[in-house]
């Protein structure tokens, strides 16, 4: 789920081969590890546990524990009970590399799920091929980990967690088909995931009647946008198309406010446009703001309502994330995969996702041949101070040609 959370495939996959010798060495011993023909099945959890970004490996741990736990009391995967080891990223690729290879080597864990972090993922990426080990992305979003998994050559990573590109996709598609806008301005972070974000908006926009008419990018630590709206005010844009900063989105509204922009020009995109605080910074600015999400706690199907009663008669009281929920629903799906396999083997659990046909929290799931989750988003849109779903909507990517 970490956006902004990137690196530069050749520099992760060159961490990577640093260790994949020894993962080659231990797979045979895997292979002979008791848990196959008795005793608890091992998942591994990668995620980061310590650091800046713990907050977020906290909830993706108690996610999948809760998820272990109901399937335990139904009688585990084909009678035997899950058992989850940590694995502690950092969200740092080198930790997350030595993280999934101690969980390969020593642990002898069966699938592992995890990282909130692209970086991180991108990494393991090459270390469970070179094992045999299903790794199943749950919370990170760069769209190379997809691109290079299954006919991309990664044939043991499966990702059940939309990307940043559809994403994008979606939020454009909805803007035009469902808000009537046409013409827009962009005014994202500069950063990876803000640049990236407007690029995949720029690759699908050729599908629909509508133009970008300006394209500004501010720094993280940028105050004053009065010049930039400006511009935008007079350039006849009907919405500004915005991936950004949770702290900056609520100075925008204000700016807009004093501006005059209230009512005249939407907001479209992902810049945390629906908390509580951001919509008091500007309510008239921010009515009819458009974000897409992967889930919220306020979808509203039966099975999306169980899992938060749950989690919460769990965790004290504690409001689920997204992070949470990701991990709870990938390892049911692998637990379901497993039960239509017949089988703890790998191999076979592998070719049973590829075929699974699996009843999620946000709809049916099936994998595509890069072994992507075909997965609808939740289209959530500030109305009278309020955010409001306003449903789901899924999109086709356009993958890059070999």
């Amino acid at each position: 789920m970490i956006q902004r959370s990137r690196t530069r495939l050749p520099a992760v996959i060159a961490l990577a081969i640093v260790v994949i010798a020894g993962v080659i060495a231990s797979s045979s011993t895997f292979a002979q590890d008791p848990q196959t023909a008795s005793g608890t099945i091992r998942v591994g959890i990668v995620s980061p546990q310590s650091g800046a970004n713990s907050r977020y490996g906290a909830f993706a741990w108690k996610g999948a524990r809760l998820a272990a736990d109901e399937i335990n009391a139904q009688g585990g995967i084909l009678g035997r009970k899950i058992e989850l080891v940590n694995g502690d990223s950092q969200c740092a690729p080198a930790e997350g590399v030595s993280a999934a290879q101690r969980l390969i080597r020593f642990d002898h864990v069966s699938m592992i799920i995890g990282d909130v972090c692209s970086s991180v993922t991108l990494a393991m990426q090459p270390v469970v091929e070179a094992a045999n080990v299903l790794l199943m992305n749950a919370a990170s979003s760069n769209p190379e980990i997809t691109y290079r998994a299954g006919i991309g050559g990664f044939k043991w990573t499966f990702r059940n967690y939309p990307t940043d590109e559809l994403r994008a996709a979606i939020a454009l598609q909805y803007a035009v088909e469902k808000k009537h806008y046409t013409k827009f301005a962009v005014l994202s972070v500069d950063s990876d995931y803000g640049r990236g974000a407007i690029a995949f908006t720029k690759k699908y926009l050729p599908r629909y009647p509508a133009q970008i008419l300006s394209e500004d990018y501010y720094k993280e630590t940028e105050t004053d946008f009065r010049p930039v709206l400006t511009k935008i005010k007079y350039s006849g844009a009907q919405a500004i198309i915005m991936y950004g900063q949770a702290d900056t989105t609520p100075i925008i509204a204000r700016q807009m406010l004093e501006m005059g922009l209230a009512g005249k020009v939407g907001l479209v995109g992902n810049g945390e446009f629906t908390t509580a605080a951001t919509i008091a910074a500007a309510p008239r600015v921010m009515e009819g703001a458009v974000e897409v999400a992967a889930w919220l706690p306020e979808w509203q199907s039966p099975r999306s309502r169980k899992f938060v009663v749950d989690y919460q008669k769990a965790y004290g009281g504690e409001m689920p994330s997204v992070q949470a929920y990701s991990p709870w629903e990938s390892l049911h799906l692998l637990a379901r995969a497993a039960q239509e396999a017949g089988s703890v083997d790998n191999a076979r659990i592998r070719r049973a996702l590829l075929q699974i046909k699996y009843e999620s929290v946000m709809g049916t799931v099936t994998f595509d041949d890069h072994q992507q989750a075909i997965l609808p988003m939740v289209l959530v849109e500030d109305t009278d101070g309020r955010p409001s779903i306003k449903g789901a909507m899924v999109s086709k990517v356009d993958y890059p040609k070999p």
